[in-house]
């Protein structure tokens, strides 16, 4: 089923959820909005930003399943865009759970098809969908994925890497996220 305007909620900086980290930052590059589907109360919970790369060696597999299976149980809040193969088997794992998820899309929730898996989620106000895109792109770029990267990671209090290839954009975060002095966060 896909989205309606009535389920897309706007937040710009006023709104009483808005994350101020995204401007101390991303300075001059923070979004002026967000759009989001679900419970935007999320937004002011302690976050563990989640990141791996699409290539990851199968040591750090199994460790990212461990990890994710601690998050959920432990009821930690996570935020990821949830894209990487490991990423989203990371997040299957976190929807059996009953803490809060947020899934930052690189891609704009106009038209957008909620997963059936999703909805139980959202409707119990444990699942929120960001977006910084209002109507495009309709499907991932790189450019869009890399600003995603970016928005997870200045919403993180924390950040777990299970896996950055050398070079990569899950690198490039990890440098970012130093930078702003993000504590890491054990697999």
């Amino acid at each position: 089923m896909a989205t309606t305007p009535s389920q897309v909620s706007t937040l710009t900086p006023s709104h009483l959820r808005w994350p101020a980290d995204l401007g101390k930052r991303l300075g001059s590059d923070a979004p002026s909005r967000l759009w989001a589907i679900g419970n935007v109360e999320i937004l002011g919970k302690r976050k563990v930003g989640l990141f791996c790369s699409v290539r990851c060696p199968g040591d750090a597999i199994l460790g990212a399943y461990d990890s994710a299976r601690k998050l959920r149980d432990d009821g930690v809040t996570v935020v990821s865009g949830f894209h990487s193969p490991v990423e989203k088997e990371c997040l299957r794992i976190l929807l059996r759970g009953k803490q809060p998820i947020i899934i930052c899309l690189a891609r704009a929730l106009e038209k957008f098809r909620l997963p059936a898996g999703w909805r139980s989620a959202v409707d119990a106000g444990r699942l929120l969908l960001v977006s910084p895109f209002e109507k495009r792109p309709r499907r991932p770029t790189t450019e869009s994925a890399q600003r995603r990267n970016e928005i997870v990671a200045a919403l993180s209090d924390e950040v777990l890497i299970i896996h950055a290839e050398p070079g990569g954009s899950v690198a490039r975060i990890s440098e970012l996220t130093a930078r702003w002095h993000i504590p890491l966060r054990d697999v």
